[in-house]
């Protein structure tokens, strides 16, 4: 659907439409580090400062999701004092289902 009654065929500049209802969805994103699997009372006894260990390594590529829905894969780097993301390829559901690394 158009918005001010434009064709589809009328489309030649964006700047003469309205902001899109598009541009005003907001997406959730998330990135995976690991994974991790422990008995509920182990996770029960944790307090602050526990330390849960991943099975992914330091240079393993981490997981990009978009509303908790994987939708790429990426490298991290660390810039200044920022942690960073770069992604490298499009993520591929079944190996995210399958708890890849």
């Amino acid at each position: 659907m158009w918005l001010s009654g434009a064709s589809m065929q009328d489309h030649s500049s964006s700047a003469e439409y309205p902001m899109s209802q598009v541009e005003a969805v907001n997406v959730e994103i998330s990135v995976v580090l690991g994974r991790s699997v422990l008995p509920m009372a182990q996770l029960l006894r944790m307090g602050r400062g526990a330390v849960i260990p991943l099975d992914a390594g330091e240079q393993d590529e981490v997981w990009i999701l978009a509303n908790n829905h994987p939708v790429a894969r990426g490298q991290i780097e660390l810039r200044e004092d920022r942690i960073t993301i770069v992604v490298t390829r499009p993520a591929d559901v079944y190996d995210f289902m399958a708890g890849a690394a």
